[in-house]
């Protein structure tokens, strides 16, 4: 029982990492109808960038909010500079074009922090909590708040603001957006900007747990792209539960099969999903084609 818990903590943890980069995505593809293969080197920048801060001698919480407007600038100006120009081609296109982004972006992480690990203090250094016969990271607790804060806040803003309803509306029927006046292009370029301050919270958060490299940002990016279609490409709440259904599956098999094959059981019911449903475990049905 003792290791059933410590392996539910561990999973929930790390999938909370993934379904913070999971929103990202789905807020991307429901506006833009991109994926964009850059988000997980959001979390990378935001993460690199808030230890650099911290060296710098910058309080941690002023370095944590100034590395996620950063890394949010950085989104914006990758959707003016390099999404936007190319807003009439192909899906296929804008696709690449994210790649090359990613690529872009790591490379550009590997010339300005170089090749070796960086470490990040926990925002509160706490000593570990034990739980019946469990061991609690306090790093997990905050995760575990700034998850569900975050959707609070995506929830309020997404159904009670003007400008979430703004943002829906420019990806239920982008055309009718355009006729009713709403600028859909500055929704695209609000949709990047806020998945990548989203990325750069799920960096700042992963760092303190594990080492933070120019190379990070691929591994947790690809499994929050799994999360994103476990819990479906449309659900904000259904890419949270992906994100924590991949970190629990994970967790369980490493810790009871092997870690060899932890990846290989996450990507084969990645797999049972597209087969058999196709539209995301957590997706509601409404009456749309998928």
């Amino acid at each position: 029982m003792d290791l059933f818990l410590q392996y539910l903590i561990t999973g929930l943890t790390v999938g909370s990492i993934y379904a913070l980069l999971a929103i990202g995505f789905v807020t991307i593809y429901n506006v833009t109808g991109v994926l964009n293969l850059a988000q997980g080197e959001f979390a990378m920048v935001g993460a690199l960038t808030c230890i650099t801060l911290v060296n710098l001698g910058l309080p941690t919480i002023l370095a944590v909010f100034s590395a996620i407007f950063i890394t949010a600038t950085i989104g914006f100006g990758v959707e003016r500079l390099a999404i936007y120009p190319a807003r009439n081609a192909s899906t296929i296109t804008l696709i690449v074009i994210s790649l090359g982004l990613s690529i872009f972006l790591k490379g550009m992480g590997m010339i300005i922090w170089g090749t070796s690990p960086k470490t990040l203090k926990p925002i509160v250094d706490m000593a570990s909590i034990k739980f019946l016969g469990s061991v609690i990271n306090p790093q997990s607790i905050w995760i575990f708040a700034v998850v569900i804060l975050l959707l609070l806040l995506l929830y309020y803003f997404f159904d009670k603001t003007f400008l979430g309803s703004v943002l829906r509306a420019s990806e239920k029927n982008p055309q009718a957006a355009s006729l009713m006046g709403i600028n859909t292009s500055s929704m695209s370029a609000l949709a990047f900007t806020l998945a990548a301050a989203l990325g750069a919270i799920a960096g700042i958060m992963v760092a303190p747990l594990t080492d933070a490299t120019y190379e990070m940002g691929f591994f947790i990016g690809l499994k929050g792209f799994v999360a994103m279609i476990f819990g479906g490409m449309h659900s904000i709440s259904g890419a949270v539960l992906g994100g924590l259904l991949l970190g629990v599956i994970e967790a369980f098999s490493g810790g009871y099969i092997s870690t060899y094959y932890s990846d290989a059981i996450a990507f084969g019911v990645l797999l049972f999903v597209l087969f058999f449903r196709p539209q995301g475990l957590f997706a509601r049905a409404t009456g749309e084609r998928v």
